[in-house]
């Protein structure tokens, strides 16, 4: 992502306007602007200030726990999904197992599921849980599996030859 968090956060605060942002926040105005402005830890005189999103970038590299960026996600109403790894040498190999992937974990979400009312009939909170994990988990796979596809993981390349076309159903 090529947008820095003050642009970004600049923008967030002009849709509402710096001094009612600052006022909601219970903070300077002066602070906000900082905020916005590009900061340079080497320019101690200089414009700017490290900002909210910084910080949580920080917490998030020093601690390698991303539940900071799943939880400010969820508060946006939405969720968080690590970008996909590169592909493996054999493209083929590496669209089989990330659809086999998917399948599987479709596959274990419906199982949840049938597990929860199986005896008897109901959904318990817990089971709820349980059925939220594996339909967020299921999310971050297809998400994933997505966005392989649209950065172009799969496309052929001149060493490889096409992919191979599933079989087609006879007419009828």
């Amino acid at each position: 992502m090529n947008v820095r968090s003050h642009e970004v956060l600049k923008q967030a605060a002009e849709s509402v306007g710096v001094k009612a942002l600052a006022a909601a926040l219970k903070l300077s105005p002066a602070l906000v602007y900082k905020w916005c402005q590009e900061f340079d830890p080497a320019d101690a005189d200089g414009g700017g200030a490290l900002n909210p999103l910084d910080r949580l970038a920080q917490i998030v590299h020093i601690t390698g726990n991303r539940e900071v960026v799943n939880w400010l996600c969820h508060q946006a109403g939405g969720f968080f999904v690590a970008n996909p790894a590169p592909p493996a040498a054999d493209r083929r190999a590496e669209l089989l197992s990330n659809t086999q992937r998917l399948v599987q974990e479709f596959s274990r979400l419906l199982t949840t599921v049938t597990r929860s009312i199986e005896d008897d009939g109901v959904i318990e909170p817990r089971e709820a849980q349980r059925i939220r994990s594996a339909w967020e988990h299921l999310k971050g796979v297809a998400e994933a599996f997505c966005i392989a596809c649209e950065r172009g993981f799969f496309q052929e390349t001149a060493n490889d030859g096409p992919l191979p076309q599933p079989p087609r159903e006879p007419r009828r």
